[in-house]
C-alpha cells in the first residue's frame, strides 16, 4: 500500500507542479478557454472510452462464462449480450458527441 501511494505521488506530483512552473499571463482569456475546452473534451472521451471498454470486456467475459457452463443456453445469452454491448457503445458515442459539442 505504501509503495502504491509513493508511485501515485511520483506520477501526479510532476503533473500538478508543471502547470504552475510554466504558467504565464495571457493577453486574453479566449486562448485559456479554448485550452480548457480541449482538455475537457479529451478527458470526457478518454474516460468514456476507458469505461466502455471495461464494461464491454466484463459483459463479454460473463456471457462467455455463462455459455461455457451451459452451452444449451447460448441463444438466450447471446442476444441480451449483443444488446448490452450496443447500449454500452451508444454511451461512448454519446460522450463523443458531447465532447464535440464542447469544442468551439
Amino acid at each position: 500500500m505504501k509503495q502504491t501511494a509513493l508511485r501515485f505521488a511520483a506520477l501526479l506530483g510532476p503533473l500538478l507542479l508543471a502547470s504552475t512552473a510554466f504558467a504565464q499571463d495571457s493577453a486574453s482569456n479566449a486562448s485559456d478557454e479554448v485550452t480548457a475546452r480541449a482538455l475537457a473534451a479529451g478527458l470526457a472521451i478518454g474516460i468514456a472510452a476507458f469505461g466502455g471498454a471495461l464494461g464491454q470486456g466484463k459483459a463479454a467475459a460473463a456471457a462467455l462464462e455463462g455459455i461455457a457452463r451451459n452451452p444449451n443456453a447460448s441463444d438466450k445469452i447471446f442476444t441480451p449480450m449483443i444488446l448490452g454491448l450496443a447500449l454500452i457503445e451508444s454511451l461512448v458515442i454519446y460522450a463523443l458527441v458531447i465532447s464535440l459539442m464542447i469544442m468551439p
